[in-house]
C-alpha cells in the first residue's frame, strides 16, 4: 500500500513538473516593409493542446492561419532516453501600414492549465523605391527581403552597398577629440568585408572597440530600406593646425546575389546554384577636418591637456621622520587627450629629495576621447626635521567648449618632519648648505657603527656537507615532480586534440536539429561554438583566448595546408556575419552547415 502511494505521488509530481515547464514562445521577424508577407508562429513545447486564442494583429491583415504543425523527437544514448515534442501555430500576415506594432499575446489550454505567451514588436518600414542603379530589381508582389536579393546580371551597383564616413565635428582645436565613424549600408547579403585604416598625417588615432558590439539595424535612406551597421569607429586627436584630410578608404566586399537570368534546367543538371558571389570594391569619400591652433598666449604652466577635467590631491603621511619617504598623489579626472598630457609640476621644499612621478593610466577610450583618471604619485624624502609647506598644485588645461584656458588648484599641504634617530650626532647644517643639498653631496652619517664578530669557519664542515646533500635531494625531488606534471599535461593535451573531432561532431548534431527547426539564431550560435570549440581542442587553447589570427597561425604551425586553413576561416567568417546579414538569415543555414562539416573533415584528413 505504501509502495502504491509512493508511485502515485511520483507520477503526480512528474505531471506537475511537466505542466510547470510548459512554455509558449513567439517567433516573428523584427522588421518588414509595407506590402510584405511575414509569418508569426506561436510554439508550445508539448502536443497536448486543447485550445488557442489570439487577438487581432494591429497593422496587419491575416491572410491565413493558424496553420498547425507538430514535431516529436526521441533518442537513446547509453541506455538513457530523452523525448520532446512541440506544437506550432503559424499565421501568415500582410503588412498594411508603416509604424511600430506590438503582436498580440496568445493563450493556450494544456492539461487544463492556461498558458500565455510573451509579446513581440515589429517595425514596419515604407515599401522600398525601385533601384536607380540597376542593382536591386524590384518586382511587384515581392517582399522586401526578396527585393534585396533580386539582382540583374550586371552585378551590384554603388547604391546597393556603400560605406559612409562621418565625423561628429569638422571644426576643432588642436588636441580636441574627433569621433570618426565608418557605417555600412547594404541591400544585399554581405559574405565578407575587409579594409584597413591608412596612416593619418597630423592625427593621433585610437580605435574604439566596436567590432564586438556590431549589430545590424535598419534605416531608410533615399527611399530604400537598408541594413546598416557601424563598421569601424576611431577617436582622432589633431596634432597640428590647418586643413587635415582623412583620405579615401577602400573596402573589399564579397556579396551574394541571385542571378535571375540563369537557366534553372542548366543549374539543376550541372549541379550549380542561382546564388552567385560577386566581388565589390567600395571606396569612401575624403573628409576634411579644419583644425584651429590653441589660443595664444598660452599659460606658462599649461599641461597640454584639452578637454574637461578635475583634480584632487592627497599627502600620505603628513608626519614622517627625516630620511623616511612620503607620497603626494595627484589624480586628474575627466575626458579628453589624457594619454597625451604632461604631469602637473609640484614645487617641493629645496631640501626634499624628489623622485620622478609614477604615472598610472586608468582611462578607457570613448567617443569623447580618453575617459577616466590618470594618477601621478610623487615620492619625496625630507632630509631634515622641521615643518614644511607644500604650495597648492596647479593644473592648467584648455576647454574647447568655452574656448578658454582653465587653471585648477589643489589644497596646500603641511608636512611635519621629525629628526631621524642619531640626529644629535650630525652637525647641524647652515642655511646655505640647505639650499644646495639636493644638488650636492649628501651628508655623511657619523653615528657609531655596530661591529659584528666574524663567525666560525663553515666550509668543509659536517654541517656544510649535510646541507649540500639535503639541497641535492630537494632538487631531485622537485625535478621529478615537474617532469611528471609536464608528462601529465602532455597527455591531457594529446587526449584533447584527439577528441576534437568527436566534440565538434556532437555540437554539429545539435546544430543539425536547429537547422531542421529553422531556428536560425540558435543554429548559427551552435555552429560557431562547434567551429571555435574544435579549434580550441585542436590547438589546446582556451576558447576565451581564441581569435581569427591565432587560429589560422596555430593550424598552419600544426601542418594544415594553406587551402584548408583558408576554407576553415572562411566558414568561420560566414557564420559570424550570417547572424546579422540583411535578408533571410535562414537561407544560408544549410550551406554554412555543409561548409562547416567539410572544413572540419578536411583538417582531420591532414596528417598532423
Amino acid at each position: 500500500m505504501l509502495r502504491q502511494k509512493s508511485i502515485s505521488l511520483l507520477v503526480f509530481s512528474l505531471v506537475g513538473i511537466t505542466a510547470w515547464c510548459q512554455t509558449l514562445r513567439i517567433q516573428a521577424p523584427q522588421h518588414c516593409e509595407v506590402g510584405q508577407r511575414i509569418r508569426v508562429s506561436y510554439v508550445l513545447n508539448t502536443q497536448d493542446v486543447d485550445d488557442i486564442k489570439v487577438d487581432d494583429f494591429p497593422g496587419f491583415e491575416v491572410l491565413y492561419g493558424p496553420s498547425t504543425s507538430s514535431q516529436s523527437s526521441f533518442s537513446m544514448v547509453n541506455g538513457k532516453t530523452t523525448q520532446s515534442s512541440s506544437m506550432t501555430f503559424t499565421y501568415t500576415l500582410l503588412a498594411q501600414k508603416e509604424g511600430t506594432f506590438k503582436l498580440p499575446v496568445a493563450t493556450v489550454v494544456s492539461n487544463g492549465k492556461s498558458i500565455r505567451s510573451q509579446t513581440a514588436t515589429i517595425q514596419v518600414y515604407p515599401a522600398s523605391s525601385p533601384s536607380q542603379g540597376g542593382g536591386a530589381n524590384t518586382q511587384g508582389g515581392q517582399s522586401g527581403n526578396s527585393q534585396r536579393h533580386q539582382q540583374t546580371p550586371r552585378g551590384v551597383s554603388n547604391s546597393d552597398i556603400f560605406i559612409t564616413v562621418t565625423a561628429n565635428k569638422t571644426s576643432v582645436y588642436e588636441q580636441e577629440a574627433v569621433l570618426l565613424t565608418y557605417k555600412l549600408y547594404t541591400l544585399v547579403n554581405v559574405r565578407q568585408l575587409s579594409g584597413e585604416m591608412p596612416e593619418l598625417d597630423g592625427f593621433h588615432c585610437q580605435e574604439l572597440d566596436s567590432k564586438s558590439q556590431m549589430t545590424l539595424k535598419h534605416e531608410r535612406h533615399d527611399g530604400r530600406n537598408y541594413g546598416t551597421a557601424v563598421w569601424r569607429q576611431y577617436v582622432l586627436f589633431p596634432q597640428k593646425s590647418g586643413k587635415l584630410v582623412i583620405p579615401s578608404v577602400s573596402f573589399d566586399a564579397e556579396v551574394e546575389i541571385i542571378n535571375q537570368s540563369a537557366d534553372p534546367f542548366d543549374i539543376f543538371f550541372s549541379g550549380g546554384s542561382l546564388a552567385q558571389l560577386v566581388k565589390k570594391t567600395i571606396k569612401t569619400p575624403e573628409l576634411a577636418i579644419n583644425v584651429s591652433p590653441l589660443p595664444t598666449p598660452r599659460p606658462a604652466n599649461f599641461s597640454g591637456a584639452v578637454g574637461q577635467f578635475s583634480i584632487s590631491a592627497s599627502l600620505t603621511p603628513d608626519q614622517v621622520n627625516a630620511n623616511d619617504a612620503a607620497s603626494l598623489r595627484m589624480v586628474v579626472s575627466g575626458h579628453g587627450n589624457m594619454k597625451l598630457m604632461q604631469a602637473p609640476k609640484v614645487e617641493f621644499p629645496k631640501d626634499f629629495e624628489v623622485y620622478t612621478p609614477k604615472q598610472s593610466d586608468k582611462t578607457s577610450i570613448a567617443s569623447s576621447g580618453a575617459k577616466g583618471n590618470v594618477i601621478y604619485d610623487y615620492v619625496i624624502v625630507p632630509r631634515h626635521g622641521g615643518k614644511f609647506d607644500i604650495d597648492p598644485v596647479e593644473f592648467t588645461y584648455f576647454d574647447p567648449e568655452t574656448r578658454q584656458y582653465k587653471t585648477l588648484k589643489s589644497e596646500p599641504f603641511t608636512i611635519s618632519v621629525a629628526k631621524s634617530k642619531g640626529g644629535s650626532r650630525v652637525s647641524a647644517p647652515d642655511k646655505e648648505d640647505l639650499k644646495v643639498l639636493s644638488n650636492d653631496i649628501h651628508y655623511i652619517k657619523q653615528a657609531e657603527a655596530d661591529i659584528v664578530p666574524h663567525a666560525d669557519n663553515y666550509f668543509a664542515t659536517w654541517r656544510y656537507f649535510g646541507n649540500l646533500l639535503a639541497l641535492s635531494a630537494v632538487f631531485a625531488l622537485v625535478l621529478a615532480v615537474f617532469r611528471r606534471q609536464a608528462k601529465a599535461n602532455a597527455d591531457i593535451a594529446r587526449r584533447r586534440t584527439k577528441r576534437a573531432s568527436k566534440a565538434a561532431t556532437k555540437r554539429l548534431k545539435q546544430a543539425s536539429k536547429l537547422l531542421k527547426s529553422k531556428d536560425s539564431g540558435a543554429f548559427y550560435d551552435e555552429t560557431l561554438r562547434a567551429l571555435m570549440g574544435y579549434a580550441a581542442d585542436k590547438l589546446n587553447l582556451p576558447v576565451a583566448d581564441l581569435n581569427k589570427d591565432n587560429v589560422a597561425a596555430g593550424l598552419t604551425q600544426r601542418g594544415v595546408d594553406e587551402e584548408s586553413v583558408q576554407q576553415y576561416m572562411a566558414v568561420l567568417s560566414d557564420c559570424e556575419f550570417a547572424r546579422f546579414a540583411p535578408g533571410d538569415p535562414a537561407s544560408n543555414m544549410e550551406k554554412i552547415f555543409e561548409s562547416a562539416q567539410a572544413a572540419i573533415s578536411r583538417i582531420e584528413n591532414c596528417k598532423l
